[in-house]
């Protein structure tokens, strides 16, 4: 790869970190909100070093430079081309972020974890007047085996998150809605779950926002650690996909 397609691939590359961190909002595809100015930097950053590569380097028609001449190594093979051939593959990744937008993770990477993020808290706040309550996925869970007080019996909540279908050998016709939280970036994702009962599980994927209560199954008592994170659903809505796919946020009411 010669220099001048050097400076070229750092110039595409600011431009597309540039593109998906300053004028959308695809960032939050990959990384926390928190991480936007640090992005914004890298690309600056990387604009800066491709152009000053590209004036340092010459316009790709000026006549080359004595060094930059490919030596022959008397096998019919030139060096000094600035870097293998296999460097072109680093332009796919660099359209890829101009051209197209790889959606969020979902439903194939939520039904390969197994245990929902949730930190222990200590004291919950009551719950909201409104009818349904409207709660976050971590709110539900955390509400479900750790409050004592059993704050949700015979409460109906409102909740928003994409469609994990079960695993094949489930019988009872139940999907999980889902949420993923990243701590730093997409790589690091950990899945919130909670099991619907009581309705048809829409295509994997889809966002919905689903009303329903606390579903007793599996023996464990509300506000223990052995409480089912179930829902007996009532509604199961279709939602857009939010802007912020990996911030499990508490849902607005109509």
């Amino acid at each position: 790869m010669r220099r001048h397609i050097q400076a070229a691939l750092l110039l595409l590359t600011g431009s597309a970190v540039l593109h998906i961190s300053l004028l959308s909002q695809v960032y939050l595809r990959y990384v926390k909100e928190g991480l936007r100015p640090f992005l914004i930097a890298s690309a600056v950053l990387l604009l800066g070093l491709g152009l000053i590569s590209a004036v340092r380097d010459g316009l790709p028609f000026a006549p080359r430079r004595p060094d930059d001449e490919p030596v022959d190594d008397g096998h019919g093979h030139g060096h000094g081309d600035g870097g293998p051939r296999v460097a072109w593959v680093l332009f796919l990744p660099v359209l890829a972020l101009l051209l197209y937008a790889p959606p969020a993770l979902g439903s194939y990477t939520a039904a390969r974890e197994t245990d929902n993020a949730v930190a222990q808290v200590s004291k919950f706040p009551p719950l909201p007047d409104a009818d349904p309550a409207p709660l976050a996925l971590s709110g539900f869970i955390a509400r479900v085996q750790q409050d004592r007080d059993r704050s949700l019996a015979g409460r109906t909540v409102l909740m928003t998150g994409f469609v994990t279908p079960a695993s094949p050998r489930a019988k009872d016709g139940t999907w999980y809605l889902t949420r993923l939280v990243v701590s730093c970036c997409a790589a690091d994702s950990q899945s919130l779950r909670v099991r619907v009962y009581g309705s048809p599980a829409p295509p994997a994927d889809t966002w919905v926002t689903v009303t329903g209560t606390w579903h007793p199954g599996g023996g464990g008592e509300l506000g223990t650690a052995t409480a089912a994170v179930a829902l007996d659903a009532r509604t199961v809505e279709r939602v857009p996909e939010p802007v912020n796919p990996y911030q499990d946020t508490t849902p607005l009411l109509p």
